[in-house]
Order: structure tokens, then sequence, then C-alpha cells
């Protein structure tokens, strides 16, 4: 009976203990990092996956014949970006007159940071352009004429590599493949 009495009389409401607490401190927790992640993916749209991807499956044939005409042509592509100035000059290899270009950086995951400019090549192949300062990635670089006719293209990880130096792909070593 002396037990009883002792019971009862230091007996706290429920919140005073603190294992009601540790054993809600798990669930609230788990709440509070699913709204989390919920306001993450709901505010960042995934870029990388696109609606038409079979169509630019298809695509990738056409772009292979572009690769070749840069190739069959002996098409080269130097780039430098001097970040102080704000200037991207190039060098293209293998044409004989001036002629219009479109240079494409890619950005590796947002498509708003992609930059697509036309430069006109002079007859030795120079040309040069202003750029704003380019943030830190790897970047995707493709140069190609105003027609689609060819296309060269490049991956650069900038600001490591000062320089790009782009050649088509060896489709001699690949044509065994079945392309």
């Amino acid at each position: 009976m002396h037990t009883a009495h002792t019971m009862n009389s230091t007996q706290q409401p429920w919140y005073r203990h603190r294992w009601p607490w540790l054993l809600m401190a798990g669930p609230f927790t788990v709440l509070v990092a699913g709204m989390i992640t919920m306001w993450i993916s709901f505010s960042g749209a995934d870029a990388l996956v696109v609606d038409d991807y079979y169509k630019q499956g298809k695509a990738i044939n056409q772009d292979l014949r572009r690769d070749r005409a840069a190739a069959s042509l002996g098409l080269q592509a130097a780039l430098r970006y001097d970040a102080n100035a704000g200037v991207v000059s190039g060098q293209l290899q293998g044409i004989k007159t001036s002629t219009p270009l479109t240079l494409m950086l890619v950005h590796p995951t947002v498509p708003e940071k992609d930059i697509k400019r036309n430069v006109v090549a002079d007859a030795s192949g120079a040309f040069s352009m202003t750029l704003p300062l380019l943030e830190r990635a790897h970047w995707q670089v493709q140069v190609e004429d105003t027609q689609h006719q060819w296309r060269l293209q490049g991956a650069w990880l900038w600001p490591q590599q000062k320089n790009i130096d782009i050649r088509p792909l060896d489709f001699k070593a690949e044509g065994a493949k079945g392309d």
C-alpha cells in the first residue's frame, strides 16, 4: 500500500515527461524533412529531361551527317576566352572565304544560361566576340555554319582550360560499327 500511495503523489502530467517528446520528435522531423523536399522539388524544375526525346533521338543521325561533313572539309576550331576583356577569340581552320558562323556554349544543367551568338570568320578563319563572364562549368561548345551544313563540337571545362581545340570525330575508326 505504501507503494501505491507514493505513485499517486508523484505522478506528473504527460507533457512534463521527456519520453512523449522524444517519441514525437521522430515523426515531426520526418514531416519537416518531407516539406523541405517538396519545396525543393517544386521550386526547381529538372531541365535534363526533354519532352520530345523520340524526335531528338531521330535527329542524331542528321547531326552525324553534319559532323561527317566537317571531317570531310578538314575543319578544326581553336577557341580562347579572355575573362578580363570578356572576349572569345577563335580560329577556324579549313575555310577559304569569309564565313558566317554560329557559336553556342551550352550550360550542362541550366538551359537559361546557354549562349548562342552569330559571328563572321574572315578569310583566314579568325573571329572574335564579346561575352559576359562565364561561370565555372563543363560547357559544351558547338561551332557550325549558319546553313547547318557542318558542325564541330567539344567539351570545355572552364576556367581550368583556358583554350579549347575542337576537331571533328574520326569516322574512319567508327565506320566499322555500322553508324
